[in-house]
């Protein structure tokens, strides 16, 4: 399965259709097809990574909770421990999934008797054979024909159902909410889930922290940590002031990493510099763009503030700027803004062309008001 087109209405502040388009617009070159796109199916193409840029408060976020929110229908079939109402929410979802496309349309409600669940209703399900020769026809929502006696199902539960028939991980969203002391018990979770060994681990503590050999789960809170001169068991909360917030925030989103690239389901991360060397974010687009590490098809999908990292992705269709006034809105690079690919994609962002600068009038306001 792989999400090729999103639109809502109602989802928190965003703006009406507010559309995330996940199919590649621009020409794909050879090199592209090498390492910044991986074939779907014959001649239906997605992005090895995809990024979100905005000053601070422009809906990055909102933008990655809205995929996450279609991948929670699509691999649990279900919505629930999100932190937003779900009431008025209307979502179109397109995907390809073993030799078809299919258009999915749903509303959502909150269902006090559900607790924090989503409850789906109105749902559409219309699918189109694919073959090469219609590919493009993804968006063409005339060529899909709809699903009908296909049953039912708790309000709950999403008909998506009916065409996946089982759960799984098709996406795992990294944000801000996870606290440190939890980010040890998500690692080794996560390596025990997706068979991740401990020499990955090992390798991983040697990328952050050169001085710790290893770290083993004792219990639910308690933890072995060998270092270079020493051993001590230590709990959650005292590993948290031992080790940095890098190291820890590191731990998990590389143990994330390498489980997505394993298992072929794409990763989700809010702010991927947060706590992070610039080589650090660099070595994770390499590595979505490495078929021989990136095997099954993942993609890397975050947002972020450090614009650098835009020079290392190749296309421009793949970036879309974020924007807030009234309504989170949200602008493809490629479509909207007409930057000629041989200049630096950072240069452009720190000159405003995508106006997205700091606002330099209310800082220098700031400054006169702390001179007093």
């Amino acid at each position: 399965m792989k999400l090729l087109y999103v639109k809502a209405c109602g989802f928190k502040n965003c703006c009406e259709d507010y559309t995330i388009d996940l199919v590649p617009k621009s020409k794909k070159t050879s090199e592209d097809k090498e390492y910044e796109l991986q074939e779907v199916a014959p001649g239906l193409y997605a992005y090895n990574s995809m990024a979100f840029v905005g000053k601070n408060a422009s809906g990055k976020t909102s933008a990655l909770e809205l995929l996450d929110c279609c991948y929670s229908i699509l691999g649990e079939f279900r919505i629930e421990g999100k932190h937003y109402s779900y009431d008025g929410i209307s979502l179109e979802m397109i995907f390809y999934h073993e030799g078809a496309l299919y258009r999915y349309i749903t509303e959502l409600e909150n269902d006090k008797n559900l607790g924090n669940k989503a409850a789906f209703k109105n749902e559409h399900i219309y699918v189109q054979p694919y073959f090469k020769s219609n590919a493009k026809n993804v968006l063409d929502t005339n060529a899909y024909e709809e699903l009908t006696e296909i049953g039912e199902l708790p309000e709950d539960t999403s008909n998506i159902f009916f065409v996946l028939k089982s759960k799984k991980t098709y996406a795992l969203y990294f944000d801000g909410y996870i606290s440190k002391e939890s980010s040890y018990d998500l690692a080794f979770k996560a390596m025990k889930n997706y068979k991740i060994g401990s020499e990955i681990l090992e390798d991983i503590f040697r990328i952050f922290d050169e001085n710790i050999l290893a770290l083993k789960r004792l219990d639910d809170h308690n933890y072995l940590l060998k270092l270079k001169n020493e051993e001590k068991t230590l709990s959650d909360t005292q590993l948290v002031y031992i080790l940095s917030s890098g190291t820890t925030r590191g731990l998990l989103l590389y143990i994330l990493a390498a489980a997505s690239l394993k298992e072929g389901f794409d990763l989700i991360i809010d702010e991927i510099e947060n706590n992070f060397h610039k080589t650090l974010v660099d070595n994770l687009l390499v590595l979505y763009k490495d078929k021989t590490v990136n095997k099954h098809g993942a993609s890397l999908i975050f947002s972020t503030h450090y614009c650098e990292v835009l020079d290392q992705m190749g296309r421009q269709d793949n970036i879309w700027i974020c924007k807030a006034d009234d309504k989170v809105t949200l602008e493809n690079m490629y479509l909207k803004y007409d930057i000629r690919s041989e200049l630096l994609k950072s240069k452009q962002y720190y000159n405003n062309a995508f106006q997205t600068a700091v606002n330099y009038e209310a800082l220098m306001m700031l400054k006169k008001v702390l001179k007093k």
